[in-house]
């Protein structure tokens, strides 16, 4: 063999280990590809089929009141309609809205609930989620009702005095029960508020207590007991509503905390409660000394998706307190509220004053481009992933 076949020879087994470190190579830097799960696939197959008016509508929490044209004031709205007439049928359908939210004045007895639960299922191509504010205490819509056979859970500061976190869980599985049993998905509750401002006249008795560790585990073991029979839970009011002395149903409250200030009492029930909670509900307080943006928590993307989402990691969903109270209405309208909140990452818009004129600003707004439909589809999808019966 010449010199120069040998080099050849060489240069061509120097080829073949190249080649071959070149496939090894490549074929360890593909990783595998992870098919979806059987609920997120049949979530993205019903987000592909829906049009864009639905997808927009799934944004929506609204009181039945809201489909007889009826403006909500900032204690909700009077009247209490307890069936649908074929008028509010006709607006639903041209309206379809994610879900409903039952007060007290739309129940009256368990055949009548049976029978609107059955028309507010019917009136949306989506089945809806069904909410309600049951805490237990002050704050009953069903347990209120003597016409139902149910039992009447006390206020969450007697159980947190009691330091015994099984009578918070009993409470939610009694809650939940109840409500399970008349079609409600989502029970408002639990307050996960460290009641620590004594002059505080909204959250008080309805806090299990001034103790963020205290606080956090009732609210764990509250949460426990409405899994167990199948009904999801809202931690509510982030970023914590229990220092202050305004209501923000009447107008704007501030808290002067910084987030610093907050993470070492107010926020411990929900940084603690995040992976377990089905939802979470943002206040209207105002944080001059965390956001810059001069919004309500609710409405705002430095406390949604920057710290919320961003530093806290939570990815189910998030809800506004209602968006017809004095906090919002005070200063902005419905049409501007309900643009601002998507854009600040919330997925569920509860209660606007206006259902009509909000839903029509959030569709023009990704009409225009204001608001991609890749954004709107990653509430939806969230909203999708929570109605899954499998969930």
């Amino acid at each position: 063999m010449s010199v120069d076949d040998s080099e050849k020879e060489n240069n061509t087994e120097e080829a073949h280990k190249e080649e071959a470190l070149g496939e090894d190579t490549s074929e360890e830097e593909q990783l595998p590809e992870i098919a979806p799960s059987p609920k997120k696939a049949r979530c993205k197959e019903l987000l592909d089929q829906m049009s864009l008016e639905q997808k927009v509508g799934q944004l929506f929490v609204v009181r039945v009141e809201s489909s007889a044209g009826i403006m909500l004031g900032t204690n909700g709205a009077k009247g209490g309609y307890t069936r649908l007439s074929d008028e509010m049928k006709e607006f639903l359908a041209e309206y379809p809205p994610g879900g409903y939210a039952l007060f007290a004045d739309n129940i009256s007895n368990p055949q009548q609930l049976e029978a609107l639960v059955e028309e507010l299922k019917d009136s949306v191509p989506v089945e809806p989620i069904l909410c309600i504010d049951e805490e237990g205490g002050q704050v009953l819509r069903l347990g209120s009702n003597y016409s139902f056979d149910v039992e009447r859970i006390g206020n969450m500061a007697g159980i947190g005095s009691t330091g015994d976190t099984r009578k918070a869980r009993d409470a939610g599985r009694t809650i939940g029960s109840y409500l399970k049993k008349y079609g409600f998905t989502l029970d408002l509750a639990p307050v996960s508020d460290v009641n620590s401002n004594p002059a505080n006249v909204v959250i008080g008795n309805r806090s299990f207590g001034s103790d963020p560790y205290l606080v956090s585990d009732m609210v764990d073991a509250f949460l426990d007991g409405l899994h167990e029979e199948g009904v999801g839970g809202c931690l509510k009011h982030f970023p914590g509503h229990g220092d202050t002395k305004g209501d923000t149903h009447k107008g704007t409250v501030k808290v002067e905390k910084t987030w610093d200030e907050l993470k070492d009492c107010e926020l411990i029930p929900f940084e603690q409660n995040l992976d377990k909670a089905d939802a979470v509900m943002a206040a209207h307080i105002m944080l001059p000394n965390v956001t810059t943006d001069g919004l309500p928590a609710s409405l705002s993307k430095e406390l949604i998706t920057d710290r919320l989402r961003g530093e806290l990691g939570f990815d189910g969903l998030v809800i506004t307190d209602a968006l017809a109270m004095g906090a919002v209405v005070n200063d902005y309208g419905s049409a501007d509220a309900a643009v601002l909140a998507v854009e600040a990452g919330v997925d569920l818009l509860l209660m606007p004053r206006d259902y009509e004129t909000a839903y029509n600003a959030v569709l023009d707004a990704v009409n225009s481009g204001r608001i991609s439909e890749e954004r709107l589809d990653e509430s939806v999808m969230r909203i999708l992933m929570f109605k899954d019966k499998e969930r």
